[in-house]
């Protein structure tokens, strides 16, 4: 079971999504504002893992949730609700951290498909791991368990989003290889995904800056009008 928030003011969109959810066995918490939406999530108690999210609320922008949510260290999805149709708005959304984007009117069972193939990917790395032996570090420290979706440096987490992280992992599959736009945006997002690359550069960027800060022994090198590597640093 999944714990979902739903904010969305409309009454007649939140009540059927918060129905369809409960049905699929998830815990729901609704809210028709973005501050307490935030508080919620950044919060924790319990953790959230999926935030469903609408841009046009009362009292703060949709986008700015997002981002707040995401400065304040969330990993877990979130899937922007919206009426704005225009390709600015789904950029920006995917830009600030949203996963993926549905524009209103949206079917039920495109939403469910969505909300499981998120929760999939992103419950993996919020799951408590099993008793194991540490893995070995690879690249004088820099380890990448994908079966565990866990990104470690000399042997400490490296918090990442799921769009993050598998940016890396494809990234690290073909390491000292460049990997195309098209290529990154295909696999990580999706093949019908129609946004501006903008949207990888920006995950790119926040990606660098974790792994800089981190001290990795790696840097992603950006291949001009082609793509991106990963390059293991010397010294």
């Amino acid at each position: 079971m999944a714990t979902v928030v739903v904010v969305e003011d409309d009454d007649k969109i939140a009540a059927p999504l918060v129905r369809t959810l409960e049905r699929d066995g998830h815990a729901v918490d609704r809210f028709d504002q973005g501050q307490p939406a935030v508080d919620r999530v950044v919060a924790a108690d319990p953790q959230v893992d999926l935030v469903l999210l609408d841009l046009g609320l009362p009292d703060m922008d949709g986008i700015d949730v997002c981002r707040a949510v995401r400065e304040a260290g969330y990993l877990g999805g979130i899937i922007i609700l919206t009426a704005r149709d225009g390709e600015l708005d789904r950029v920006v959304g995917l830009d600030t951290g949203a996963d993926d984007y549905l524009a209103k009117p949206f079917g039920l069972a495109e939403l469910q498909a969505r909300t499981r193939a998120l929760l999939r990917r992103s419950s993996i790395n919020r799951a408590p791991d099993p008793p194991r032996a540490e893995p070995r570090p690879a690249d004088g420290g820099l380890h990448i368990d994908v079966d565990a979706r866990r990104v470690l440096v000399r042997g400490v987490d490296v918090p990442t989003t799921t769009k993050e992280f598998d940016v890396l992992a494809l990234l690290a599959a073909r390491r000292g290889a460049v990997v195309s736009r098209e290529t990154l945006i295909n696999e990580v997002w999706d093949e019908n995904w129609f946004g501006s690359t903008k949207t990888l550069d920006n995950t790119v960027g926040r990606l660098r800056g974790k792994l800089e800060g981190a001290d990795a022994p790696v840097r992603i090198t950006a291949v001009r009008g082609v793509g991106f590597r990963l390059e293991t640093q010397d010294g």
